[in-house]
């Protein structure tokens, strides 16, 4: 692949934040391991949209606290971490042991792109919760919808070089940005372009660069476990996205799973069997990588 000057901007900052993450032993805990901790805005950065909420269970431990992280979807350009406020509370009374991050992120725009920046902003977050001020494990599952799916893959796939990411659950997320399906579509273009700025108006002179922001193109057999939900009416993401990523999944030997719900949309299910049968897989992988 051919080096750009995105993806040395992104190595050297990923290399500047500590792309290891080794736990801070050294700080003083404020927080008693006994106790539960609910947590709002929890700066991870300077920036006013690098804040996170935190659920921190008693009795954790860096040993064996593993934390879901939740990345909000909005096309990388709009959302917030509120968006997941339900469903943390879900995962709250699911697995109660498990920490939980939920995060918001630096939004793109034409002129500020989301790449490379939400990615280093994944990676500073995580950063945050290593110090062992929180005392928990640095065994992470990523969950993200739509643009929040599509950074939980990219940056397993990509950017998780110490492999603490042991599992993705993507809701309709974009797994391939060179899909003819998104290029040739003027609308679903201007969508990518909150998270690659103006290359999106010269798809041929910036093919490189779409490559590597496609997470369906930097699997490897390194890749973490990866659940798909995906529907066949949904008016941002393509059917086409759905079976790129099962085949650089199959051919990386990687273990995956994938839904397409009849007459589902952009994360809406088209009935409630569909809606349980979403629930119902997440808690099984969930109970057979995470639990």
């Amino acid at each position: 692949m051919k080096l750009t000057l995105q993806t040395l901007s992104a190595i050297i900052l990923l290399c500047l934040l500590g792309t290891s993450c080794q736990k801070d032993t050294s700080e003083p805990s404020p927080y008693l391991t006994s106790q539960t901790y609910n947590l709002k805005d929890v700066a991870y950065g300077t920036d006013p949209q690098q804040k996170m909420d935190m659920y921190l269970p008693a009795n954790r431990s860096s040993s064996k606290t593993k934390v879901f992280v939740m990345i909000h979807g909005g096309g990388w350009s709009a959302g917030d971490k509120a968006d997941y406020s339900s469903t943390m509370d879900a995962l709250k009374d699911y697995y109660p042991n498990h920490a939980i991050i939920n995060i918001n992120y630096r939004l793109g725009t034409q002129d500020y792109p989301g790449y490379p920046k939400q990615i280093q902003d994944i990676q500073t977050a995580l950063n945050e919760i290593s110090k062992g001020k929180y005392n928990l494990s640095q065994q992470y599952l990523l969950f993200g919808g739509s643009a929040g799916a599509h950074l939980s893959m990219l940056y397993a796939y990509a950017f998780d070089h110490d492999h603490h990411v042991k599992g993705v659950i993507n809701t309709v997320g974009p797994a391939d940005l060179t899909d003819p399906s998104l290029t040739n579509n003027l609308i679903l273009m201007g969508v990518v372009g909150g998270f690659l700025g103006k290359a999106i108006y010269d798809y041929q002179g910036n093919k490189a660069l779409f490559e590597e922001t496609s997470p369906a193109r930097r699997v490897t057999p390194n890749a973490p476990p990866t659940l798909s939900f995906y529907g066949d009416k949904d008016p941002l993401i393509p059917v086409t996205q759905m079976p790129k990523l099962r085949t650089a999944l199959e051919n990386n030997h990687v273990w995956h799973y994938d839904t397409l719900y009849p007459g589902g949309g952009h994360g809406l299910w088209a009935s409630d069997a569909q809606t349980q049968d979403y629930i119902t897989r997440i808690i099984a992988f969930i109970d057979q990588f995470f639990k």
